[in-house]
């Protein structure tokens, strides 16, 4: 497919697409919890998808080579990459999928305030600045608004903060470094191979490993490392391909609302005005984060 200025109606079915995908996530892994550890999960996660990278990366030809001047970022990255998930998983075992999709996916909030202090070009704009303002009350009111009829602990939701900061913190990373030369399914081949051990060491402190296992959470695991990390962002790096990256980062304020939505239908979790204002808040503010610039006509002399 050839490369597009704007986003078409295949592009915005597919960017939804993978915004119900996102959502679902959370619900298989809240549900995988229940089999495995937490973090032991994670990091199984790592090791199978990086496996399944690798096959693909063998079979589409592409070299493993890495510049000197990318290995450091491409360790921290990795390290990033594990703290986010150590507490995403963990932040599933306490907190709701609709607490933990509001909080967990305002991290393009978090990476624009970020972005602003340590990236040349990415300077907070006046609709930023109010998006930032918007998504930041939107999750104080998810921490802070709550009703015991909607359940999930404080501890949870914080859980999932950590974790948003921790993807804000992979992101700025790449963007931010000479990593951001080096083809995004290597980035991901580091990230995973950096993040599998620490995980898995990190499993060995968090109690049993195996909880009560059964088929359903056999194949949470194997829809996470197949659907998910292998092929969910190969797609995403297809559309990123096609599409303006702008563009495609506009259609993030959708994940916190099928989280909303998928934890409810699915999970049957109850909803209050307080979560469903604070998904508001949040979704309003990462889409003026996010939203795409509008070019200016400039006549050339001639």
């Amino acid at each position: 497919m050839s490369r597009k200025t704007e986003i078409d109606l295949f592009g915005a079915t597919a960017l939804t697409g993978f915004a119900i995908l996102l959502a679902f996530n959370q619900v298989a892994i809240k549900v995988t919890n229940g089999g495995i550890q937490p973090v032991f999960f994670a990091a199984l996660r790592s090791f199978g998808a990086l496996f399944c990278l690798l096959l693909w990366l063998r079979w589409r030809g592409v070299s493993l080579h890495f510049p000197k001047e990318t290995l450091l970022p491409g360790v921290v990255t990795g390290v990033f990459f594990a703290l986010e998930f150590f507490f995403l998983f963990i932040a599933l075992d306490y907190t709701t999928v609709a607490r933990s999709g509001i909080i967990f996916y305002s991290m393009p909030v978090w990476l624009a305030l970020a972005g602003h202090f340590f990236l040349a070009d990415d300077r907070l704009t006046p609709a930023k600045l109010i998006g930032l303002i918007v998504a930041l009350c939107g999750v104080a009111w998810a921490l802070f608004g709550r009703d015991p009829e909607t359940g999930g602990s404080i501890w949870g939701d914080l859980a999932a903060l950590i974790a948003a900061f921790g993807w804000a913190g992979l992101t700025l990373v790449t963007k931010g470094s000479a990593l951001n030369k080096v083809r995004p399914e290597l980035q991901l081949l580091v990230q995973l191979a950096v993040s599998g051990p620490l995980l898995l060491l990190l499993s060995f402190f968090m109690g049993d490993l195996i909880r009560d296992l059964g088929p359903i959470h056999l194949a949470g695991l194997a829809f996470q490392i197949i659907v998910v990390v292998a092929a969910g962002y190969v797609f995403w790096l297809w559309l990123l391909s096609i599409y303006p990256a702008s563009s495609v980062a506009s259609f993030s304020f959708l994940s916190p609302v099928f989280s909303v939505i998928m934890g409810w239908g699915l999970l049957g979790e109850a909803l209050s005005r307080d979560i469903l204002f604070a998904l508001v808040l949040v979704a309003i503010g990462i889409f003026l984060v996010n939203r795409p610039r509008k070019k200016i006509y400039v006549p050339q002399n001639v």
